[in-house]
């Protein structure tokens, strides 16, 4: 895949083209049990950030695409580290499979290449009982449309429950192709860039940008004095109101609840790592991040890295993240090729 792909903010380099450009969004003016994104450009990459509140009982977000609601989908899902679930012949594929009637985040993505099936990878995170004493829940989908004949020209997110989607709850999607050209215009803004170029040190701070709606941070911690783990707070809150669920390598779930600061790496290490997280960051609701997580292990290729795929929150509203700190576990230095960088979109 495309090195743009994987940098949602592809300008930063001299004369970089290309880059996610929002194609459409949905924001429901009342509530109802659709949200739609229609008459899309051909984009050979989708992307989609889609955020819903209920109403009236349980909501859940499930996948068309082209209005299609014939049985040509088939999906895979796994709901906090539960094994997966298969389903064929279906009318959907599942963002999340857990219906609740508190918010839910979900970021996903398609192929759409007119002339082979169509394939989803999302993941979401339900925010769960208000309050840091509950953790959200986690789910990882997997899906496939069987249209070979068909561009994506729509994608719509509906709900199958009792409930509704409330007021507010939206869609947005965006594309990437590698033949674009333009050079401004993009989805992601580049909110920091922050290094420990100057020194090692214990942390690594973006500070102070400014508050988003969505936002996509990226960090790289270098070799790490001693062994310790990577953790996360926003906007120096230190006190017990982050709840995480996690699972390490595929293993059970690590829950944690009313702890000072969000775990992005289970297990200590002294190797680098890499983490990319996103985030839903709405005042009035609490702070909904999605990480997926590398350590490298032991260099060299007879030792695999290790992964951890996690949901977390922050129990804060109203109020928005404007700042950012990457820390190691028990106050071990981070190495000076360390990098931090944010991105954020309203």
């Amino acid at each position: 895949m495309s090195n743009i792909q994987i940098n949602p903010y592809n300008f930063a380099a001299a004369g970089g083209v290309g880059g996610w450009v929002e194609l459409g969004r949905t924001t429901l003016g009342s509530a109802g049990d659709t949200i739609s994104v229609g008459s899309l450009p051909d984009k050979l990459y989708l992307m989609f950030l889609c955020y819903n509140t209920a109403t009236g009982g349980d909501a859940i977000q499930r996948v068309q695409l082209n209005s299609d609601t014939a049985n040509n989908y088939a999906r895979r899902n796994d709901w906090n580290g539960g094994g997966d679930s298969t389903a064929v012949n279906q009318a959907y594929m599942t963002q999340n499979n857990y219906s609740l009637t508190l918010p839910t985040f979900s970021v996903g993505y398609l192929s759409n290449i007119s002339t082979k099936e169509k394939l989803m990878i999302s993941s979401s995170n339900g925010q769960n009982t208000v309050g840091a004493g509950t953790a959200p829940n986690r789910s990882e989908s997997v899906g496939k449309w069987a249209n070979t004949s068909n561009a994506i020209s729509e994608v719509t997110i509906y709900n199958s429950e009792g409930g509704s989607f409330d007021t507010g709850s939206e869609l947005v999607v965006l594309g990437y192709d590698p033949t674009d050209t333009h050079t401004s215009g993009g989805f992601w803004e580049e909110l920091a860039s922050v290094d420990l170029s100057g020194g090692a040190a214990t942390n690594i701070d973006s500070g102070t940008i400014t508050a988003k709606k969505y936002l996509w941070f990226q960090f790289y911690g270098d070799a790490i004095t001693s062994s310790n783990s990577i953790r996360v707070t926003f906007n120096g809150d230190t006190g017990s109101n982050y709840a995480d669920r996690s699972s390490q390598n595929g293993g059970a779930e690590d829950v944690n609840v009313n702890t000072a600061n969000m775990q992005m790496t289970l297990s200590t290490h002294t190797t680098p790592s890499f983490i990319t997280c996103f985030a839903i960051n709405n005042s009035a609701n609490e702070k909904l991040v999605m990480n997926y997580s590398i350590d490298q292990n032991t260099g060299g290729d007879g030792t695999a890295p290790t992964r951890v795929e996690g949901v977390h929150k922050w129990s804060c509203e109203p109020c928005q993240i404007t700042s950012i700190n990457f820390k190691t576990s028990g106050g071990a230095n981070l190495g000076t090729n360390t990098k931090l960088k944010v991105w954020g979109s309203n």
